[in-house]
């Protein structure tokens, strides 16, 4: 990851290349723009995410002018960062950003989408392969009056953009290279590098742990699962409430013996994002200084047919006892949350949060921008709705009606993994999940929708989003409060 540095000022160089922040009708911010100079560019009119270069002044000085739109919130200004970044020459190494008199959240939220919007996944490409023949900003100069104000929330706003990019790295790399045992190793080495402690489970202590729902979904692969808690207790703060966030762990996802289409296991490398936005997240979880106490679990397994794979019409009994029939091996998912859930019940969690790519039914439902919400316990669902439409990620709660109960009851197990046929999927997804957590207050986000992006769009490449991370830091800030 070439991580952007992005730096406050309160004059910018005489080197750098001058960035103008404009809104829709051509009205500056942070400076003055003539008329005449704008007039160059034709269509331009300062509609968000317009861009243009042009001469910025009478001494024919060539600067880039960013549109901003409207309405001057946050996603705009996330929307301008990355429009910014994406349509500088490959020979600007160094931009300033005239952006005086600006609040300092907004400032904050360009940083944010310069961040994201500047990210690209190099890693695996040949040595043939120039990255200088490429679009790269280097840094990023903020030009502002109140130098002081900017700091705390455009380093915010960087920390946690760049643990998204991280998280994207993570599911963006082939389920070759990342099996459960590297996800787990990265996971020791991020508790390391932060102070945080981390158990692994390898597949023996899985199976004396009676971790039946991952060892069910893992039968099948010649990659042995992992089970992850990472703990983060900041100073200070003793015998406080323990916030849990559980992410699934799918490195691949083959559909198991219900096998998938091809087309429909070519982006399954991706049915990790869950545990990807966990980890992320405790990457900067110190550096956010978050100050309550919080556990991470990450339930990593492969989900592949082979002769030892679980069957249509296998039950298995989870961590917590409770008994589940398998109608559907590529509703796996929920199988190994529910283990990871039981865990997290068991150690006295006074809520959870849990992130999975888990239906299909939710993309039919919401599209590809907007996760669903469901959950037992209004606050939690509230307080993520909140930190979701701070974050820019977009969030909707769906029901979770106990009379749909009968859509996973089974006729030889507790309950079967696939609810009726056609008929709220995602709902009876979560109503599986929402026998693995007790009285816990939980919410539960499907994010298999906002996962992945199809297209270079807004401040995101084609590939993985690291859709969560920054919903996370923004409810754990305002738990901190």
């Amino acid at each position: 990851m070439n991580k952007l540095q992005v730096i406050v000022v309160s004059s910018g160089s005489p080197e750098a290349f001058e960035v103008n922040l404009v809104r829709d009708g051509l009205q500056a911010l942070g400076g003055t723009l003539p008329q005449p100079d704008l007039a160059q560019g034709g269509g331009f009119t300062g509609k968000s995410g317009q861009t243009l270069v042009a001469l910025s002044d009478g001494s024919n000085r060539v600067a880039l002018f960013v549109g901003l739109g409207e309405n001057l919130d946050r996603e705009a200004f996330r929307l301008a960062g990355a429009a910014a970044v994406r349509a500088l020459a490959k020979d600007v190494t160094v931009a300033a950003v005239n952006a005086g008199g600006v609040d300092p959240d907004l400032i904050a939220a360009f940083a944010e989408g310069a961040v994201l919007g500047h990210y690209r996944y190099d890693a695996l490409r040949g040595k043939g392969f120039d990255a200088s023949s490429l679009p790269q900003l280097a840094h990023l100069q903020l030009v502002v009056t109140a130098t002081s104000q900017m700091f705390g929330p455009v380093n915010r706003a960087v920390l946690v953009a760049n643990a998204t990019c991280f998280a994207r790295d993570l599911i963006n790399e082939p389920a070759a290279t990342m099996t459960p045992t590297r996800f787990a190793e990265i996971a020791q080495s991020v508790s390391e590098a932060n102070g945080i402690s981390c158990r692994v489970w390898d597949k023996a202590e899985i199976e004396s742990e009676a971790l039946g729902g991952l060892l069910a979904v893992s039968r099948g692969s010649v990659e042995e699962p992992r089970m992850v808690k990472m703990s983060y207790r900041p100073e200070g703060v003793k015998g406080e409430a323990v916030v849990a966030l559980v992410g699934k762990g799918i490195t691949f996802d083959s559909g198991g013996l219900s096998l998938k289409s091809g087309d429909g296991m070519m982006t399954m490398k991706t049915d990790m994002s869950g545990a990807a936005a966990v980890l992320a997240t405790f990457s900067v979880i110190a550096g956010l200084g978050i100050a309550v106490a919080v556990d991470g679990y990450m339930a990593l397994t492969e989900n592949m047919p082979s002769g030892s794979a679980t069957k249509p019409g296998d039950v298995f009994v989870a961590r917590n006892g409770k008994s589940v029939e398998v109608l559907n091996t590529d509703a796996e998912g929920r199988l190994v949350l529910a283990d990871a859930l039981s865990l997290a019940h068991e150690d006295g969690a006074a809520e959870i949060i849990d992130l999975a790519t888990l239906t299909g039914a939710c993309v039919v439902a919401l599209g590809r921008e907007i996760a669903g919400v469901m959950g037992n316990d209004p606050s939690v669902i509230n307080g993520v709705l909140q930190a979701g439409e701070e974050a820019g990620e977009p969030l909707w709660q769906l029901p979770l009606p106990d009379r749909y109960k009968k859509h996973i009851e089974s006729e030889v197990a507790d309950m079967k993994n696939i609810g009726a046929p056609g008929a709220a999927g995602t709902i009876s997804a979560a109503l599986l999940l929402k026998e693995f957590v007790g009285e816990t207050p939980w919410a539960h986000l499907d994010i298999a929708g906002p996962s992945r992006s199809e297209s270079d769009d807004r401040y995101f490449r084609k590939g993985a989003t690291g859709f969560g991370v920054r919903t996370l830091c923004k409810y754990l800030e305002a738990k901190s409060q």
